[in-house]
């Protein structure tokens, strides 16, 4: 039968990208494309071309309704398994269902599917007891070479970073398991854009006074507790009045307003402040059937402007929204970018879409490329090459006012190694092998291996790496010992015959100091100090190999300083024994 539709490019190039995949690999990949991309037209022509059963699943009722619709559209018949849409059919070929439904009914899943699509993929947590773990599970129970595959327009999580770990386009995502295996297809947000596919954003900074949540505790996602937001905006009536004033002002032109609110409390003053009667609230707690007709209304322009908490961020569809007022706070580059999503679908005599965030987030819409959490709120996307692979690798770090890299926080490179003579990707244990070049590293005592700082046990030698706060604690416990967290370092020549004599002075944030002497004449004295500095040597981003004491104190600026430094007493000195780099654990880490 023939599509009633004819795909873009990108979306055929998606779902070729996705038949390759998997006549090569049964491992799990995912999709990536931006909101307004038509991930709902990509499901259905992937549900068109399967020959098997296949399961697609998502976690709200209007996104089950939508991808099952499109499906119909091509003439075929599809199930919807959704208490929420009063329907659990579970016998075609195709399912469109609700996690939480068929999580809720394993029994009636226990046919053999040979795929399962995840819709907003970026939900399925690492953790084997969540629903969409469990449920794949069970398929792979009957189906062992079940495929997985997710779609999102946004690859990752709080607490967790990106959600697969190997790119397409040859690199890598971290060392640890993550949800899914493969990126196969991205689109950035920006090509959608400059090519007309979706509404351009207006990024305009708050000309009002702005929230100020940066003094609120977050838990480990990043987040703030609901108690403490709204003690801090009851504080701030006057600035919510005078933000919602802004709104309607600069809403004046606009045809759809979505305000985004930080807490119930929150939206409901919001409301009180905005004309009632072209205002609605939809928040968790609002009846369903209220929330459908408010919608509708909305969708309809009976409504101007639709307040809603954490509800509305996906499956939520109106194209005439032109008007996103953010005023809750996120650390989630996920929630931002599908919360201005809203606004970006494609309308009659639509221009733009006006994108004011009053609650300071600062997040770069375009460009969340390194989907780990800031180290601290002045950190930047750097981009870092490799000395081992060249790979341009891009951590969060800072700049100065030319946009040189002072400092990084990367670890390991992400490249992919590829194959030296045949092309492609170099395999290990049948997955693409990465660049084992580490910018930040613990060497391990027994082989000299370099492994990730973190590490217990060395993973070329497999024998277990001293803890640095063992070390620590060890030495704080002896009488003959000092630990200094050492604030930093200064350098001087030392008096020799040949000049080469290298002093290394380590100064205590408490005002003690600790020295040591290279001398570069001694091949065994320049080994140790070209292993800890030298390839340590501006952030490990281009290690050196000094011959003398000269070459040393020309570029003494791009030195690391250790974070802790141990010694122990001689009868009229200190030697210096451990210098403790990158430190990760409990004691408090040196100032820099």
């Amino acid at each position: 039968m023939n599509a009633p539709f004819t795909l873009r490019p990108y979306q055929q190039e998606a779902v070729d990208a996705t038949l390759r995949h998997f006549r090569q690999s049964d491992e799990s990949a995912v999709i990536v494309l931006p909101t307004g991309a038509g991930k709902s037209l990509v499901i259905a022509e992937l549900a068109r071309l399967a020959r098997r059963k296949i399961l697609v699943l998502t976690h709200v009722k209007e996104l089950v309704e939508q991808n099952h619709a499109k499906y119909q559209s091509y003439g075929l018949t599809g199930g919807i398994f959704s208490a929420g849409l009063k329907r659990k059919e579970n016998r075609h070929q195709v399912t469109f269902a609700s996690v939480q439904s068929v999580s809720a009914n394993p029994d009636q899943f226990r046919d053999e599917y040979s795929l399962v699509i995840i819709d907003e993929c970026h939900r399925v947590s690492g953790e084997e007891t969540s629903q969409y773990q469990r449920i794949i599970e069970l398929l792979r129970q009957q189906n062992d070479s079940l495929k997985v595959l997710g779609l999102t327009a946004t690859p990752y999580r709080l607490a967790m970073g990106w959600i697969y770990r190997y790119h397409y386009r040859g690199f890598v995502r971290g060392e640890q398991e993550k949800p899914f295996q493969h990126c196969i297809y991205e689109l950035p947000l920006s090509y959608m854009i400059n090519r007309g596919y979706l509404t351009r954003p207006e990024l305009v900074n708050a000309a009002v006074t702005q929230y100020d949540f940066s003094a609120l505790p977050q838990d480990r996602f990043g987040e703030y507790a609901e108690k403490d937001v709204n003690q801090l905006l009851s504080k701030h009536k006057r600035v919510t009045r005078a933000i919602i004033e802004q709104v309607m002002e600069l809403a004046a032109e606009r045809k759809g307003v979505m305000v985004f609110a930080a807490t119930v409390e929150h939206a409901r003053e919001i409301t009180r402040y905005l004309p009632e009667h072209q205002t609605a609230l939809v928040t968790g707690a609002t009846d369903l059937h209220d929330r459908d007709l408010l919608i509708r209304r909305f969708k309809q322009r009976q409504l101007k402007y639709l307040v809603n908490v954490s509800v509305l961020t996906t499956g939520f569809d109106a194209p005439h929204v032109d008007f996103i007022a953010i005023l809750r706070p996120t650390q989630s580059v996920s929630l931002y970018q599908q919360i201005v999503g809203r606004g970006l679908r494609l309308d009659k005599g639509k221009q733009d879409c006006l994108v004011i965030d009053y609650a300071g987030n600062h997040v770069n819409l375009h460009h969340p490329e390194v989907g780990e959490p800031k180290p601290n709120p002045d950190s930047e996307p750097v981009q870092v090459f490799c000395p081992g692979c060249g790979f341009a690798n891009i951590f969060w770090g800072k700049t100065d006012s030319d946009g040189r890299v002072l400092e990084h926080y990367g670890r390991r490179c992400q490249g992919l190694l590829e194959l030296a003579v045949e092309g492609g990707t170099a395999l290990q244990n049948g997955r693409p092998q990465q660049c084992d070049y580490r910018f930040r590293f613990k060497e391990c005592p027994h082989c000299g291996g370099e492994n990730d700082i973190a590490a217990r046990n060395c993973g070329r030698c497999y024998k277990a790496i001293i803890d640095p706060d063992d070390q620590l604690r060890d030495a704080l416990k002896l009488k003959d010992a000092m630990v200094i967290r050492c604030a930093g370092i200064t350098l001087g020549a030392q008096a020799s015959k040949t000049g080469s004599k290298l002093r290394i002075t380590y100064h205590g944030e408490d005002g003690e100091e600790l020295s040591e002497s290279f001398d570069f004449d001694k091949p065994g004295q320049r080994n140790v100090f070209n292993k800890l500095f030298g390839r340590r040597f501006a952030d490990g981003q281009a290690p050196k190999m000094f011959r003398r004491a000269d070459e040393v104190l020309e570029m003494q600026g791009l030195l690391p300083a250790p974070d802790f430094v141990i010694a122990r007493k001689q009868k009229h000195y200190w030697q210096v024994q451990e210098r403790i780099f990158d430190y990760q654990g409990g004691y408090r880490k040196a100032c820099k």
